[in-house]
Parts: structure tokens; sequence; C-alpha cells
């Protein structure tokens, strides 16, 4: 396969390039902004950001991207459903549950899952591989998760979460024991530089992220905290709890390579999210309980005092 070019004219001038490339062809712009982001989208044969507005004459570059074609099937899996109506779902996702399939990840994922529960009522905005999602949580992160039923609710909810006005309060345990009761950790996150399957503090080049934390108990090696999302970039807490000296337990990307404890990934539970919801125009909020692991942990960590 060849390299694709665009040269941009004067009409194009000023478009985003995120949003030109999808509506060059058939795929969609969280696919460019992905492929802008692993540098393989050039301008001018240097890499750019998602936001970068395309000037007259500018050349585009777009290296070959090979896809994994998916076959996403409905699941018969249980789900935790919090509430449901005709317009969402609120699940609470379990630990180890990829959202969506993807490469590596073909099925067993909470898409196959809600695709067995809901049939044809999801939303269709993000294609086949993505129905009704409208935001993610890590892997190995438990807890609440909006599903969309329908296009409508999608854009609606969707406004909310691009505007910051969801509400996504989220419970961890971090290493170390925490000084300051409460704070807020103000700093851009972009891809890593040295390991692009990693997120980072970038100050230059990153994306705004915001996490207001606050300590509900210190223990002797570590503290339960609470964090309220301002903004929702991929991995926010971990890398912004790591930036400071104190990675959430059990992650073993962000903090030691190790874990004394019989952990499947971090500690960090999605306990609360709140939302206007899209026909009642009402603010509606739900709570996923903390999970089993997290409680038994918490146990073990107070006998530590």
């Amino acid at each position: 396969m060849e390299d694709i070019k665009y040269k941009i004219s004067d009409e194009a001038a000023g478009i985003r390039i995120d949003k030109f490339l999808a509506e060059q062809g058939d795929r969609t712009r969280s696919f460019y902004q992905k492929a802008v982001e692993e540098q393989k989208v050039l301008v001018n044969d240097r890499p750019v950001k998602n936001n970068y507005k395309l000037r007259p004459g500018d050349v585009i570059t777009i290296e070959p991207i090979e896809e994994e074609v998916l076959d996403v099937k409905p699941e018969n899996i249980p789900l935790d459903i919090l509430y449901e109506d005709d317009d969402v779902l609120i699940v609470n996702k379990p630990k180890g549950m990829v959202v969506h399939p993807a490469p590596g990840h073909p099925d067993h994922t909470l898409v196959n899952a809600v695709m067995y529960h809901c049939g044809d009522s999801l939303s269709a905005i993000n294609g086949v591989i993505r129905p009704g999602i409208v935001h993610r949580i890590d892997r190995d992160t438990t807890g609440s998760l909006i599903i969309c039923k329908n296009d409508k609710a999608h854009l609606f909810i969707a406004e909310q979460i691009k505007e910051h006005t969801v509400n996504r309060i989220y419970r961890g345990i971090v290493i170390g024991r925490m000084p300051v009761m409460e704070g807020t950790i103000d700093a851009p996150i972009g891809r890593s530089k040295i390991d692009r399957k990693k997120m980072a503090i970038d100050r230059v080049h990153g994306r705004n992220a915001v996490t207001h934390y606050k300590v509900l108990e210190n223990f002797k090696e570590y503290a339960y905290c609470e964090f309220k999302l301002e903004t929702g970039r991929t991995h926010q807490i971990r890398v912004h709890m790591a930036s400071i000296g104190h990675p959430l337990l059990g992650d073993t990307v962000y903090g030691p390579s190790k874990c004394k404890y019989n952990l499947e990934g971090q500690c960090l539970h999605a306990m609360t999210i709140g939302l206007i919801h899209p026909s009642t125009k009402k603010y509606v909020e739900f709570q996923a309980p903390l999970p089993e692991y997290f409680n038994k942990m918490l146990k073990v960590l107070e006998n530590t005092r």
C-alpha cells in the first residue's frame, strides 16, 4: 500500500486535521485521531496534534494503517445493571473486562455483552465496534459506565462529557501515606514519547487534564482516596497520582513492577456517575458499590494502622 496524500486548498484552511480527514473517507474521526497521535499522519513531513488547523498548501501524508477486521457478535455475558430505561443503560463493569473489541481483544468485551442484552437498541454513532459506547474506563478499573441506547441520547451525553459536566467520582488506593489531605493536580497528559503504549505528563503537547483528590483514610504505607475528574484523559488518575509519587496500588504500568498483594491491575473504582438525563433533562446520579476485592483490600490495610 502507498501513502495517501492530500494538498490543502484555500477552502479547507482553518479546519482541524482530524475533522478534515474524517470527511474525506469512510473511517471515523476517532480512527484518524489515533493515527495522528501515533504519528501515522504527517503535515509537511512533520507530526502534528489533532487540534492542528490546516493551512493553504499544507501536504498531509497518511502512512498505510493496517486494521484487524473484527466480527463483533452478541455474547450472553451477565451484566451488573445499575439502571436502565429507553435511553441509557448504566452498568457496573467488572475488573478484567475490556469495554469494546480491539486487536488482541476481539470478544468477551462489554460491547459483546451489551449487544446481547439490548439487541438493536444501541446508538450507532461509534460504529459496529463500539455501539452504545460514549466513554470508557480501563480494563482493570471497575465501576459505573454509561451505555447509550439511541443516537439522540448519545449526542446529548457526549456533549456533556465534552463540556466536562458529567459528575465522575472514583475511589482508589494509592501507595504511600498522603501528607496533604486534599488537592488538585493540573497537568496536561499526552502520549509518552518513550513508550507509545503509555501516557505521560506533557506540558508542551499534552491535553488539559485536571484531577481533584481527597484522602479518605491514611494507612501505614497506603492511602484510601477519592478522585473527582474535571477532565477525562486516558489513564488520567493513574498518570496524575504517579506524577506526585503516589501511584495506584497494583498499577504495574505507572507504579512498581511488582505488587506484594495478589491484585489484577490497579486498585481503582468508578463509583459515582451523574448526568443530565437526555429525555427528562433532570440530573440523575448512580452509584456502583465497591467490588469485593476492594473491600477485602481495605480490611487488610486497616490491620496495618
